[in-house]
């Protein structure tokens, strides 16, 4: 949908809005500027700390809302049209509610800058979450920094609200009347779907060309904020997101506006791949899997791109529009060179496709950086096997942080193709895999240590998939 200056209406807590500010306006300045609701904080405008973090509900079916917890900086005001969005002023009451008291009593607030988006996150856990487990309710705040308290106050707040407030009682079609029950929301978010019922319709605006598209915006608002303030912009969003990942004729298809939290809750993908939970945890954190999507992820085209890393060692095919026709394009062979990408300028990605993977089957995703969660690989790789009698009938094998694209290994693949998997084939496969890549000296590692940590995420795969043929000490003495 492509959005133009007229103004764009939404919920903003308890008021309706029609703001006419750009389309490419982040939501952080249009609350603490034009609005005054400086309870959302300003920090690294990056999605990073949390302090500017919001509530964007949308409206599902039979009048049911969705929230989510959003980062305010990079969210884009015509991203918003016809939703509800909440400050922590649209929470607050008169008094503390529950989560703020228990901040408080198990002093987990000092300065409180922070604060108030740990209220937000904490609140949209309790909204969303399926039972009252507090190693997800941590997960939920994994991106929000706090400064002073050390987090064992806010640690030991998770633990007592989760222990106050059993959520496994709580289906999702009643959850915000249960939230409201237990003084976690005001009593106007049940009035909600009405008040977005009657917002006017904004109107799409007759496509353009030259507009900048966008999905999650997760990266664009990072690194081009001033210049999509004033630019045309095209806001793209899965046609149905109850469908947004399918099992179809062998293949599991994904719309290219999937987010990285959909694939990580999909029940197919975690039948697939069991491990897809937490490899996508480390990625990023709640807000920002809320937000950004697969197809931005491909087309952003990074070096360490996680999601192509990922998506490349299960040989997917990318099913990309154009003027006339649709064609497919491996996702081995859309990345052309740094930041060059297959897809001309009228054409759009529309779905992600891979084949199901015959069973048995080992698939293994490892990334180095300098954090285990939340940070940028130096180095990720991603690895899909097929045995049939202890002989490897079919190797995918990928890798970013060595090369100016994310890295389909095919010489090492065509190498392992026919093996047995035994210590001195997994020896050589990481010598063939060296003669594949060109990494260089950066911020995140010499060149060299970059072509050890592909060795040792090599060595990592195999000995995941297979502990009982391999020996980590023999591998490392012979290496």
């Amino acid at each position: 949908m492509s959005v133009a200056s007229e103004a764009v209406p939404f919920l903003l807590n308890r008021d309706k809005i029609e703001e006419k500010a750009g389309p490419g306006v982040v939501l952080l300045d249009i609350i603490r500027r034009v609005h005054h609701l400086t309870g959302t904080k300003e920090a690294c405008r990056e999605g990073d700390c949390g302090a500017c973090m919001v509530l964007l509900g949308t409206p599902e079916a039979s009048s049911r809302m969705r929230y989510v917890p959003v980062n305010s900086c990079l969210l884009p005001l015509g991203a918003v049209a016809g939703c509800h969005l909440v400050t922590i002023e649209g929470i607050n009451g008169p008094e503390l509610n529950p989560i703020q008291q228990m901040l408080v009593a198990q002093g987990g607030i000092q300065c409180g800058f922070c604060t108030p988006g740990f209220v937000i996150a904490l609140t949209a856990f309790f909204l969303n979450s399926i039972n009252s487990d507090a190693a997800a309710a941590m997960d939920a705040v994994a991106g929000n920094l706090c400064r002073c308290t050390g987090y064992a106050g806010i640690k030991r707040t998770i633990q007592a609200l989760c222990s106050r407030f059993d959520l496994s009682g709580s289906p999702q079609e009643n959850r915000i009347r249960d939230c409201i029950d237990w003084h976690l929301l005001p009593r106007y978010f049940a009035s909600i779907p009405e008040k977005l019922a009657s917002l006017p319709r904004i109107k799409p605006a007759p496509g353009d060309s030259d507009a900048v598209r966008v999905a999650g915006g997760t990266d664009l608002f990072v690194q081009k904020p001033e210049i999509l303030c004033s630019a045309p912009l095209n806001f793209l969003r899965p046609e149905n997101s109850a469908e947004c990942v399918r099992l179809q004729d062998g293949r599991c298809i994904i719309d290219a506006a999937t987010t990285i939290e959909q694939l990580r809750t999909s029940q197919a993908l975690q039948n697939l791949f069991p491990a897809i939970d937490e490899d996508f945890r480390r990625i990023c954190c709640a807000p920002i899997r809320q937000r950004a999507t697969v197809g931005g992820n491909l087309f952003n085209a990074s070096p360490i791109a996680d999601l192509a890393v990922f998506f490349l060692a299960l040989d997917a095919r990318l099913h990309i529009d154009g003027p006339m026709q649709e064609r497919p394009v491996r996702l081995r062979d859309f990345f052309k060179a740094y930041k060059q990408i297959d897809c001309g300028p009228d054409e759009l990605l529309r779905e992600i496709s891979l084949a199901l993977p015959e069973p048995p089957f080992g698939f293994s995703f490892e990334k180095v950086s300098k954090r285990t969660y939340l940070d940028i690989a130096s180095v990720n790789s991603a690895l899909l096997i097929e045995l049939s009698n202890g002989v490897i009938q079919k190797v995918c094998l990928s890798a970013g942080g060595v090369a100016p694209i994310p890295l389909y290994l095919n010489s090492t693949c065509e190498f392992l193709l026919g093996k047995a998997v035994r210590e001195e084939v997994v020896l050589e496969a990481a010598r063939v895999a060296q003669s594949e890549i060109a990494p260089i000296s950066d911020i995140r590692g010499t060149a060299d240590y970059k072509g050890l940590l592909l060795r040792q995420l090599i060595f990592a795969h195999f000995l995941k998939l297979f502990p009982e043929q391999l020996c980590w000490e023999a591998l490392h003495e012979t290496a």
